[in-house]
């Protein structure tokens, strides 16, 4: 299982990690992969500065939103996880 995990902190939030969720949402749909990742939030990852941030099972990637969701998502999950 693949965990994505999302930073619904003060500053993750103000930054758009509502909107962020969404699009990895829709994804998840899309691409019907819903069994295989598990999506969930957490609050503050540390990087206030680097918001939206994301945790890919121990991966953190930071400066996350709405408009680079499906390039992430298609780099760091499809073609490593679910692809092969």
């Amino acid at each position: 299982m693949i965990k994505i995990s999302i930073c619904f902190g003060s500053a993750c939030h103000l930054r758009g990690a509502y909107g962020v969720l969404t699009a990895f949402k829709f994804l998840l749909d899309k691409h019907d992969v819903e069994g295989v990742i598990d999506l969930a939030g957490e609050f503050c990852q540390g990087r206030c500065n680097e918001g939206v941030v994301i945790k890919i099972n121990d991966e953190i990637v930071t400066h996350v939103s709405e408009s680079n969701v499906s390039e992430i998502f298609r780099e760091k999950i499809l073609e490593r996880f679910v692809c092969k």
